[in-house]
């Protein structure tokens, strides 16, 4: 069934909380984990606006999901660093989009 790009950049912008919740508890990256946070959410943001009511390309879907899933099992704080960083461009590309 056709989904609208605007749903699946709420579930990815709800993974990116995820990780940032598991990456705050490093506190020597804080300033760094909250910029990522918020460009990142600035640029998935421009995203649904833009194309929200678009449909999502074929299979994003289950990309988004799975990644969203891999996330959600992240619990070292080091390597939830590592996915902010990662995962929205991920989600970009599974959207078609340009990172």
């Amino acid at each position: 069934m056709p989904i609208p790009v605007a749903i699946l950049v709420e579930r990815a912008l709800a993974g990116l909380d995820v990780l940032a919740a598991t990456a705050e508890a490093v506190d020597d990256e804080w300033q760094y984990v909250t910029d990522l946070g918020t460009v990142w959410r600035a640029r998935l943001g421009a995203l649904k606006e833009a194309r929200g009511a678009e449909t999502a390309p074929d299979g994003a879907e289950a990309a988004l999901d799975a990644l969203v899933a891999e996330a959600g099992r992240i619990e070292d704080p080091h390597r939830a660093i590592d996915w902010l960083s990662t995962f929205p461009q991920v989600t970009l590309a599974a959207l078609g989009e340009a990172s």
